[in-house]
């Protein structure tokens, strides 16, 4: 019985890191974490994983554990972490063990500031449909998949999400460079993680150390559209000229498709090539990913009636934010858009990154931008105001909250205006706006 302890165990990778391990035979899997939510924490009680209390306990790191597999939310002082080290027990990051359970696989990354998740999802989505079994990692749930994540003894490949954050509190790295791809992706690059990456250069650098680990005899596929992107392809078209370099720009074939979107286009054309290196042909990745209708909280449709629709997205940053925007203007061209979103994220609440938000919100009619003063405390930020933002975002149809209550209320009024006619609602968070149900809400607001 292979022993494997998770800390931190609770995040939404590393939970779903942790049920593919233990549903594999010969594994015995246990976790902590000082607090847990859902999903998570109804996903490892079901499954027999939630710790008995929360905390750390440092007495249950013993040395019969072959590994443990640490989290980002732990810190390095973290008692089980500090026991762990001192009886040497092997430590993993949540990139790391993905390696080394993946390292003899065919492995295929997409990275990106934007559009990875859905590229990934419809990776994958592909590879399902056409019964070829792949390991995988990605950030939201497919329609098809019981989890986030899979581990097996008999896939050829794995597709994971590559994110450019952190490794681990001891491996300051970001977690793509772990991966070694063999088919690489890499949608776009627009600054992000400031308080990683303090300068664009430095953020830029982080992609280029990426394409430099593809395996040899591998592909990168980018897109053509991002200057940056052209600039690391010259790049390795010199350093390393037996890989193949491959551009994309936006899918404009006759299929019709579910998903909608520029942006959407060009994760499809991306996720088509990728495909296509392992042997898929483009007529049957088009037929498959047609009824594709998009990965959960990447322009998910919540609620509809026959005038009026409403969509929740992920989208936080500033790339995401305008492209999520754009979609829903373009498909609905003809209807009142009022556009929510919520600075949750480190980044998108430092005064320094905010004037990167300019402009990203001008094609809604109504644009509504929250944040929680008490979360810029709780990560110990310097305060911003909501003028401050409101000049950031640099167009008159923005308005600011510091109270989701006062958001609510002001979205009701402008539906109540309307009667709930000809409108697309639009909710954009990577956060809940402090705990409001999106779904429920709209729901509520379109009496459906």
């Amino acid at each position: 019985m292979i022993k494997i302890h998770f800390i931190a165990i609770g995040g939404a990778a590393m939970h779903n890191l942790a049920l593919a391990v233990a549903s594999k035979a010969g594994y015995q899997v246990t976790g902590s974490d000082d607090e847990i939510f859902d999903p998570a924490l109804t996903h490892l009680r079901e499954a027999g994983l939630l710790p008995d209390e929360m905390g750390w306990h440092p007495e249950r790191i013993t040395p019969d554990i072959d590994a443990i597999i640490l989290g980002m939310h732990a810190r390095e002082d973290n008692p089980e972490l500090v026991r762990a080290r001192e009886l040497g027990l092997k430590i993993y990051s949540f990139p790391e063990y993905l390696y080394e359970q993946t390292k003899d696989k065919i492995r295929i990354v997409v990275g990106g500031s934007h559009g990875k998740t859905t590229t990934t999802s419809m990776i994958l989505y592909v590879l399902n449909r056409l019964g070829i079994e792949a390991d995988y990692m990605v950030g939201a749930q497919i329609e098809g998949f019981e989890r986030m994540v899979r581990l097996s003894d008999t896939a050829k490949y794995a597709v994971f999400e590559g994110d450019e954050y952190l490794t681990s509190p001891l491996d300051l790295r970001s977690k793509f460079l772990w991966y070694h791809p063999h088919v690489a992706i890499l949608t776009g690059i627009a600054w992000d993680h400031i308080n990683v990456f303090p300068t664009f250069p430095e953020y830029v650098e982080t992609f280029r150390k990426f394409v430099q680990s593809i395996e040899p005899n591998g592909s990168f596929i980018y897109f053509q559209g991002d200057e940056n992107l052209r600039m690391l392809a010259e790049e390795l078209k010199i350093q390393k000229s037996k890989l193949a370099i491959i551009p994309y720009d936006a899918y404009d074939g006759n299929v019709e498709m579910q998903v909608f979107g520029r942006h959407n286009m060009q994760n499809l054309q991306a996720a088509m090539l990728a495909c296509h290196c392992i042997g898929i042909a483009p007529d049957d990745f088009y037929r498959e990913i047609s009824t594709f209708t998009g990965a959960s909280n990447r322009l998910e449709k919540i609620c509809e009636t026959e005038t009026s629709v409403a969509y929740k997205d992920f989208a936080h940053s500033p790339s995401k934010l305008k492209a999520t925007i754009n979609a829903v203007r373009e498909r609905y061209p003809e209807k009142k858009l009022i556009a929510c979103m919520e600075l949750h994220t480190f980044s998108s609440l430092m005064a320094d990154f905010l004037p990167q938000y300019k402009d990203c919100m001008k094609e809604a009619d109504i644009a509504y931008v929250y944040f929680n003063p008490k979360v810029i405390e709780h990560k110990r930020l310097t305060p911003i105001t909501a003028d401050e933002v409101r000049e950031a975002f640099g167009t008159k149809n923005v308005e600011v909250f510091t109270e989701s209550e006062a958001l609510q209320e002001a979205v009701r009024n402008q539906l109540s205006a309307v009667k709930s006619q000809n409108t697309a609602l639009l909710m954009m968070s990577s956060g809940t706006f402090d705990g409001i149900n999106v779904k429920q809400f709209a729901e509520e607001l379109m009496k459906v």
